[in-house]
């Protein structure tokens, strides 16, 4: 059943309305073939109000969305929502979602050295099990003193996980380094001039790349409704890049024009170089995020050696929820992904593309007979012949049946019609971010 409310904001209504259902549905009706060799479950997470309309797409409580996959079947799909002390809150306000330990929980879901987190940037991870139930609060056995980007970057030559997390008050960003096992093995405060909201940032082989941009936090919006944030270009951009094992003194810093990024496509080094893709938008989304700015495809290459910046704009499409083959973060990268958002109003996803970052060509997988998308991740195939040999998956809602699926691309021929369509018999609200945990 869908819960909406009349004059709703777009993150209250159709698609992205909540659901009110906590559902199992077992053997599910498959359109295709699912390839054998992808065995795990696909998770996603995003916003679901409980008993009250959210102030702001970010602000709902989260709820996991996952499908359990294995040997060319769909066994269930599920939703379960993360169990935080912020359920049992008849309102949920700024003070309150920021106490430690409040997480809505709802922004990402990762899995980790053999622990699965859901993940809400101003506050620590919840772990999760392997079937959605909550388990609680995860602080790396007490080593993490302040909270965690919902954007960890998995190292695939190192097994690490590289993390920051940011603070209202000082300190105002903090790095994190997890060994492959999953201790956490360094913390480093990393001074910047103010509270600002960073929401995601890039690593390459030796470095990793900090975004200290003008979207900051406003105390004096602490009482009122929705995210208290102000962007403000007086504060200036600027991108700092540190070894990966370094320290706050060793970061250089690189100044550019003014503007904000949400989610980071891939970096990596070439030479004395550092090359970093992103959607850059001018400003920041207006209240109610009525006529927003649109994201587009950028590229900035870092000249270590020189102290010089490059910024190159590489599409006009409005594209978000870049990604990569997991294989090749922080490397050199023939193949990007993004999402192609609907510029007239609500957020919707229309299709995906695939980037050639060589040749700036891409190729659309366009979504048809009214279906609306959501983040589309990439799944290596075992032992891939190309960078880009493996699967988008993303959920994808029906407008016209009010259901939704499944959708497995191939990504090598992103034109094609989905090799797989796993048929949910429940609706998926639009949400954010998802993961594939392998079994």
């Amino acid at each position: 059943m869908t819960r909406e409310h009349s004059d709703a904001p777009f993150w209250m209504a159709g698609n992205f309305a909540p659901v009110e259902e906590t559902v199992k549905t077992v053997n599910l009706q498959i359109t295709g073939e699912i390839p054998k060799e992808l065995n795990g479950r696909y998770l996603r997470n995003g916003p679901n109000p409980r008993a009250h309309p959210s102030a702001d797409w970010f602000l709902g409580e989260g709820m996991i969305h996952g499908v359990k996959i294995s040997d060319g079947e769909a066994h269930w799909y599920r939703n379960r929502y993360v169990q935080t002390p912020l359920l049992d809150f008849e309102k949920i306000t700024n003070e309150n979602r920021l106490v430690r330990g409040n997480s809505l929980a709802n922004t990402h879901i990762v899995g980790h050295a053999d622990k699965i987190l859901a993940l809400q940037e101003t506050q620590i991870p919840i772990e999760m099990s392997d079937d959605l139930e909550t388990i609680g609060p995860y602080d790396f056995d007490g080593k993490l003193a302040g909270n965690m980007t919902a954007h960890p970057k998995i190292c695939p030559k190192t097994g690490e996980m590289l993390f920051f997390g940011y603070g209202i008050m000082p300190p105002f960003l903090t790095y994190y380094r997890v060994s492959p096992s999953g201790e956490l093995v360094q913390s480093e405060i990393i001074d910047v001039k103010a509270a600002t909201m960073v929401h995601d940032f890039a690593i390459t082989e030796n470095f990793v790349l900090f975004m200290d941009l003008p979207m900051l936090w406003d105390l004096e919006k602490l009482g009122k409704p929705g995210i208290p944030i102000s962007y403000d270009e007086s504060y200036g951009a600027r991108l700092g890049v540190m070894p990966r094992t370094g320290k706050s003194q060793d970061v250089k810093w690189f100044e550019i024009d003014p503007c904000y990024v949400y989610h980071t496509m891939n970096a990596h080094e070439c030479g004395s170089r550092v090359v970093f893709h992103a959607p850059r938008m001018v400003g920041y989304t207006s209240v109610g995020m009525k006529n927003p700015p649109v994201p587009k495809l950028h590229r900035w290459t870092i000249d270590l050696d020189q102290g010089s910046i490059k910024e190159e704009q590489l599409d006009d499409l409005g594209v978000d929820f870049p990604v990569t083959s997991p294989l090749l973060v922080g490397q050199p990268h023939k193949h990007g992904y993004a999402a192609e958002f609907d510029t007239g109003g609500a957020p919707n996803i229309l299709g995906f593309h695939k980037y050639d970052m060589e040749t700036g060509a891409r190729t659309c997988h366009r979504l048809k007979d009214g279906r609306l998308g959501s983040e589309a991740i990439f799944v290596p195939a075992d032992n891939p012949g190309s960078e880009d040999d493996g699967y988008l998956m993303a959920f994808v809602f029906d407008t016209t049946e009010h259901l939704s699926e499944l959708v497995i691309l191939n990504a090598v021929e992103m034109s094609d019609e989905p090799i797989a369509r796993i048929h949910l018999q429940a609706r998926v609200p639009a949400g954010f971010h998802g993961s594939w945990i392998g079994d």
